[in-house]
């Protein structure tokens, strides 16, 4: 009697769900049902985490470092992102300008809620993370989605970015390399695209950096920064110790940009989460200041599996795709394939029918933005990508 409007919070009550999240959660409810499937969908490497991290949080439990740490981060870590970004990315930060939050999604998730407001506008390019919309729209925010394509590279142009600029324009979200594509802008596409931003001073700019360190193409990783330092006043990166150290269920990620956000940022995750776990941040303190070696050798095997599975795709009928410059992912267009199945007419309807008549799980495009096509992730050993292989040579040969 006393209620008014809905049941829930309208921005709340209008999020969907990660299409990846729930379709990780199908696939080990059908293999504990006994079903013979094989997951391409994953988005975390298949190795361990190094044994000095792993070690790391195993001194830092023995020296009872068990408590609450300051919300922003612990020093250390604030000290090791800094000096990270400084030795790997020529990029100068204080300790006032970076916070350590529960992930790399988390820290996306309040940069976007500090600076969107009712009725602003974000801009990105799809294929997009499945999160950004709903971050968005969690924020009060408007998504502007820049489509790309295969023969772009999933690349947007600046006038592409030009075109899509409007009064109500307030972040512009850059992920380089992307997921899903895999593939990364060069030097040269990113200071074009930094003109363009050049003449609009009040969009903020938010650079998604989680990848990397998977990257083998012929260019080494470039920041926007980089390329156009006069970003710095308005450009915030994302980054974390998921990806490039196996780490994704230890939860740590970071962001660094202009210290009047990172304040309010700090004060919003204040009444959230507070600080991150005390033990996974000795943990990424350890990563971030100690040996690389499992990184490049991870990134050699993920190189290796990648050939092997853009050459056998590209013998395939019905499916097209470039490669990848990074990341653990190939982004293939299957408007062919779609077209040529009864009773198939879309992206989600082909990965069920993989999963019913190949036993092969992968994310549809649509959950990235851009219906028609697939992603594989490759964090799997090669055995099981041929396995792959000859389940979908059986469709389509």
């Amino acid at each position: 009697a006393f209620a008014s409007g809905s049941r829930f919070n309208r921005r709340v009550a209008t999020l969907s769900p990660a299409a990846t999240s729930g379709l990780s959660e199908r696939i080990a409810t059908l293999k504990a049902k006994g079903l013979d499937l094989i997951s391409l969908a994953t988005g975390e490497a298949d190795f361990e985490t190094p044994e000095h991290i792993r070690q790391a949080a195993v001194d830092a439990i023995a020296r009872g470092e068990t408590r609450y740490t300051p919300t922003g981060g612990t020093l250390a870590l604030k000290q090791a992102i800094i000096k990270k970004l400084s030795k790997e990315n020529h990029l100068a930060f204080s300790a006032n300008e970076v916070v350590v939050g529960n992930g790399a999604k988390q820290v996306l998730y309040n940069f976007l809620q500090t600076l969107v407001d009712d009725g602003d506008e974000v801009i990105f390019a799809a294929p997009y993370w499945v999160s950004y919309p709903e971050m968005v729209k969690a924020a009060g925010g408007h998504s502007v989605v820049i489509t790309t394509t295969l023969e772009a590279g999933f690349k947007l142009t600046p006038a592409q970015l030009a075109q899509a600029i409007s009064e109500k324009t307030k972040v512009f979200i850059f992920c380089s390399p992307n997921n899903p594509s895999g593939h990364a802008y060069s030097s040269t596409e990113m200071a074009a695209l930094a003109e363009v931003l050049l003449k609009f001073p009040d969009i903020w700019v938010i650079t998604d950096d989680i990848y990397e360190h998977l990257m083998w193409s012929e260019q080494a990783f470039c920041h926007l920064l980089n390329v156009c330092p006069a970003l710095a006043a308005r450009t915030l990166l994302v980054n974390g110790v998921s990806k490039t150290f196996a780490m994704t269920g230890w939860r740590i990620g970071y962001g660094a940009g202009p210290a009047e956000v990172i304040e309010m940022v700090v004060r919003l995750q204040s009444h959230s989460t507070s600080g991150a776990c005390s033990i996974a941040q000795a943990a990424a303190v350890a990563a971030l200041t100690g040996p690389k070696e499992q990184v490049r050798l991870m990134c050699q095997e993920f190189k290796k599996r990648h050939d092997y599975l853009y050459q056998q795709l590209q013998q395939l009928p019905l499916i097209q795709c470039r490669p990848s410059d990074g990341t653990f992912y190939l982004f293939a267009d299957v408007r062919q394939w779609i077209a040529s199945l009864p009773k198939i007419d879309t992206d989600v309807a082909l990965t069920e029918y993989l999963i019913d008549h190949a036993g092969v799980a992968v994310v549809p495009g649509s959950a990235f933005g851009t219906p028609g096509h697939i992603r594989f992730s490759f964090a799997v050993s090669t055995e099981t990508l041929q396995t792959v292989i000859e389940r979908f040579k059986r469709l389509l040969l």
